[in-house]
């Protein structure tokens, strides 16, 4: 069992270029430590730099209390996992995962036990004959996985493995590598720049941008208290709505436009810091979530409601994703356009005018709005987020 700390990991290359700067982590024995971010946010060089393979510009990198910076990727006794699974086509599966322990002069008899132990962990004994080509993607990605293990390393670092995969295979994938880790109690780093897998696979999520590592912790707590705007745009899916607002002088509602939220007395009992923002202007923070259709609302919101134009809705069996606009002062900043950057939907409220916000309610399936009508939202104000304006870092305390 190893742990792994990261001191003021830092790497600038030849160019002058600052991929990473100042992490720092420390992942305990047996810890699934994820790494997320939008593209080019220093996550893989992260990765590439613990497994040997980026030379350390500064800082230390320990492992097992031991400095490793100047080891070999071979000293380190690590087993990485890419997203092309690098698999020898030409070989069997039962060669394949066994590959590392015939370079090891391991003696035939116990390397075909382990072979078949890591087979056993991972649903391949039926095809250890077969070559890679005639597995599924997920089976591919299972013996990638076996070629790790059987090395049994002292940390795992696993590179975006499931972005080749379809969308219903990467929901199996994702469950069974966290439930393989989880047996195998070894520390390891794993790389997505995919939120949802990052809140369902880690122990712990690192939020990165630009290199800079932004938040570090348990992943329903970077949902519930996100530190920043770019941390509450990234987190969570649909993005969180984010509006430019006004606290009322005496702290009891926000207003954004011509509209008034209501606020309950719990909001400045949890967020002491807000008081020094009456009468000011913030932004304020909304996830589709934590918007209801008003009309099949069962709670009286006591103020605190919405009502917006619908654009667009979209039906998810389970429930609509209802889209709207406001209008009221539009967000859009460096920090969200960063955490919306591998957004496949794209920005069309980029080219809209600027006094008019646009958002989205994640709400019940019976709902009956509709594109082109107005409707009215309830807000659950107890959950709503607040920013500094200038800063974009969160009011608490």
């Amino acid at each position: 069992m190893t742990t792994v700390d990261l001191d003021k990991l830092t790497k600038v290359y030849p160019n002058g270029t600052t991929a990473v700067s100042e992490l720092d982590l420390e992942v305990a024995e047996g810890e699934f430590m994820v790494l997320v971010g939008p593209s080019g946010c220093g996550k893989t060089t992260a990765l590439r730099m613990i497994a040997g393979l980026e030379e350390i510009t500064a800082g230390e990198l320990r492992m097992g209390g031991r400095v490793v910076n100047d080891l070999s990727p071979k000293e380190r006794d690590i087993a990485m996992i890419f997203q092309n699974y690098a698999l020898y086509p030409h070989m069997s599966v039962a060669s394949n995962i066994g590959f590392a322990l015939k370079l090891r002069k391991v003696p035939k008899d116990k390397r075909a036990q382990d072979v078949g132990a890591a087979a056993r962990i991972l649903g391949l004994i039926e095809q250890l004959e077969r070559k890679p080509g005639q597995l599924s993607g997920g089976q591919r990605q299972r013996v990638a996985m076996g070629r790790a293990i059987v090395r049994e390393p002292a940390v795992f670092l696993m590179d975006e493995p499931l972005s080749n995969l379809d969308a219903k295979l990467r929901v199996q994938m994702r469950a069974e590598i966290a439930h393989v880790q989880r047996r195998l109690g070894v520390a390891t780093f794993y790389v997505t720049h995919d939120q949802v897998e990052a809140m369902t696979m880690g122990d712990r999520v690192a939020v990165m941008r630009s290199g800079r590592l932004q938040q570090c912790d348990r992943p329903q707590a970077l949902y519930d208290t996100p530190i920043n705007v770019f941390v509450a745009s990234f987190i969570g899916s649909p993005a969180m709505n984010l509006y430019e607002a006004t606290l009322a002088p005496d702290g009891r509602s926000v207003k954004l436009g011509s509209q008034t939220i209501a606020l309950p007395a719990a909001v400045d009992q949890r967020l002491p810091g807000l008081r020094r923002y009456r009468d000011r202007t913030l932004l304020l923070g909304i996830r589709p979530e934590h918007l209801t259709d008003a009309t099949l609302d069962p709670e009286d919101r006591q103020g605190a409601y919405l009502t917006g134009d619908i654009r667009l809705v979209e039906a998810l069996g389970s429930e609509l994703m209802v889209h709207f606009r406001l209008d009221a002062a539009r967000v859009h900043t460096d920090d969200t356009a960063a955490a919306a950057e591998d957004d496949d939907l794209g920005s069309e409220a980029d080219a809209e005018v600027s006094s008019y916000a646009d958002g989205v309610a994640r709400v019940d399936s019976r709902s009956k709005l509709t594109q082109g009508a107005s409707g009215r939202f309830g807000v659950m104000a107890d959950r709503l987020h607040f920013f500094d304006a200038s800063t974009h870092e969160a009011i608490r305390d």
